[in-house]
């Protein structure tokens, strides 16, 4: 059973991670501590395990809606999400040994800003999921606690 409460959950823990690891990317010295590369991937591993959630458990039933509002905006939030994996499987490639869960960092210029903008992409999905997703699958669902099983 997936609830509202879990989202949000997972959402905190993301938010959470981007900030520390923002913080702990800006120093090129921790970059390739083992600290930082389990705090990092955890966050990769948290998105991911999120953006399953929702696409298991949160779209067909927008999709599936009478009204045309509610599946244009399932239609957006998923668009978005192929974007962020997109984005995600690249940022991956080119800077991540995921056998050995390591940073590969060539360019840490480059890399500090890409970082940041996907850190930026993800905490802005966050947003538009707490104000605008979940609010609209509440009105839908009429469910204020849970969200499906």
């Amino acid at each position: 059973m997936v609830t509202y409460d879990d989202l949000n959950l997972q959402n905190d823990r993301i938010t959470e991670l981007s900030h520390v690891l923002h913080k702990l990317l800006s120093d090129r010295g921790l970059c390739d501590s083992k600290v930082t590369c389990d705090l990092f991937f955890q966050y990769v591993e948290s998105v991911q395990d999120h953006l399953k959630l929702e696409d298991r458990h949160i779209y067909r039933q927008m999709l599936t809606h009478k009204d045309q509002e509610v599946r244009n905006t399932a239609t957006k939030f998923m668009s978005g999400q192929v974007e962020i994996k997109r984005v995600f499987a690249s940022y991956l490639r080119k800077w991540c040994k995921k056998r050995g869960q390591v940073l590969k960092i060539s360019d840490y210029q480059q890399f500090a800003k890409e970082t940041d903008e996907m850190f930026e992409l993800v905490l802005d999905r966050i947003q538009d999921e707490s104000e605008k997703l979940f609010p609209l699958l509440r009105e839908i669902t009429g469910e204020d606690h849970l969200l499906v099983a």
